[in-house]
């Protein structure tokens, strides 16, 4: 009973026009306008939906401000979905709307399973030369000028105890964890997916984000770093912000591999840019990370361990999620810089 994706994200804004022209600016492909909601989609099928966070067909939020009020995932068969709403009416109330179902999480998120037709999108992403390792011969790379996203890579959600929010998917929604970075969060894919995650939940014991709730940003899947590069350079000369607290412009994880570039986006959180991602399947083993060690190989400013603060080097296989176990609940205390990820604690 696979789920194969992230069908549709609904919002609730404050600005109609202004989010429109973001997601227009970002690359998205505006589709039919059904009363007051707009939506934008991306080659897969995956879309983004546009309300004004007062519209009572929203569900209600638990945050305040702009934010994810829904996200839908897919699956690949009614069959598929009929089973998923049995196992979901043992802990949670369960809506059925035609081919949907709507239901809360265990942090209180609104979610949906939908029978989906995806569609399979095409990419050819440049082959890249090296000092003997030729492999782009008399041809030069594409000549990009506008970031075309192809689909929905992932989502964000914060959870004051990220180990139940991952086992909660885990044992009704048959996820799968990826890696896990200490103090951080868990990375889980859904069941009928390649990417290296579909959702990650991030800890509130970050500085500043006790007691968040709702989502934190939504990651589009490019074919490259230039269409990563040209999709920013784009944003920047619409006016648009790349100026985030953390990790602003360019930067690789060593979690995933993926390339990233997050924008500020006016519907609340961020949109990420996302390219060459590790791709995994039921014969990936989990790792468990050091936070900093495993949140960035490099970035356009850098991270800071390159130089006297270094890092640990610490990452491990992870059989039988051993790791997690240790991190139920709260997370206490949080490294405040680089040098700092072996001093956390529970």
């Amino acid at each position: 009973m696979p789920i194969i994706g992230i069908c549709e994200v609904i919002y609730g804004v404050e600005d109609m026009e202004t989010c429109t022209r973001f997601w227009t600016d970002y690359g998205l492909v505006p589709l039919t306008q059904e009363g007051v909601a707009r939506s934008f989609g991306v080659a897969s099928g995956s879309r983004i939906t546009i309300l004004p966070k007062e519209d009572p067909a929203l569900p209600p939020a638990n945050f305040e401000g702009p934010g994810v009020r829904r996200t839908v995932f897919g699956v690949d068969t009614l069959d598929a979905l009929e089973g998923y709403a049995q196992r979901l009416a043992s802990v949670t109330e369960v809506e059925r709307v035609g081919n949907s179902l709507y239901f809360l999480d265990c942090d209180g998120n609104p979610i949906g399973l939908r029978v989906w037709d995806k569609r399979p999108v095409m990419c050819r992403p440049d082959p890249v030369n090296a000092p003997d390792a030729i492999v782009r011969l008399n041809q030069h790379r594409k000549w990009r000028v506008r970031a075309e996203p192809r689909t929905i890579n992932h989502i964000v959600y914060w959870s004051d105890d990220y180990v139940r929010s991952y086992e909660w998917y885990r044992d009704h929604l048959d996820f799968r964890m990826s890696d896990h970075s200490k103090a951080n969060g868990i990375f889980a894919r859904a069941s009928g997916t390649y990417e290296h995650h579909t959702l990650f939940w991030v800890t509130t014991g970050h500085p500043g984000r006790e007691g968040t709730k709702g989502y934190a940003h939504i990651a589009f899947g490019v074919e490259d770093i230039d269409e990563i590069m040209v999709g920013a350079n784009y944003m920047m000369d619409q006016g648009w912000s790349n100026q985030r607290p953390f990790a602003a412009a360019l930067n690789r994880h060593r979690i995933s591999s993926a390339l990233y570039y997050y924008f500020p986006c006016p519907c609340g959180g961020d949109a990420e840019y996302h390219a060459d991602t590790d791709y995994v399947d039921d014969g990936w083993v989990p790792r468990v990370w050091e936070i900093m060690f495993g949140a960035a190989m490099w970035g356009s400013s850098s991270p800071g361990f390159f130089g006297a603060k270094g890092i640990s080097w610490d990452v491990q296989l992870d059989y039988g999620e051993a790791s997690i176990e240790a991190w139920r609940g709260p997370v206490s205390q949080w490294p405040t810089g680089p040098s700092e990820g072996h001093a956390v604690t529970k």
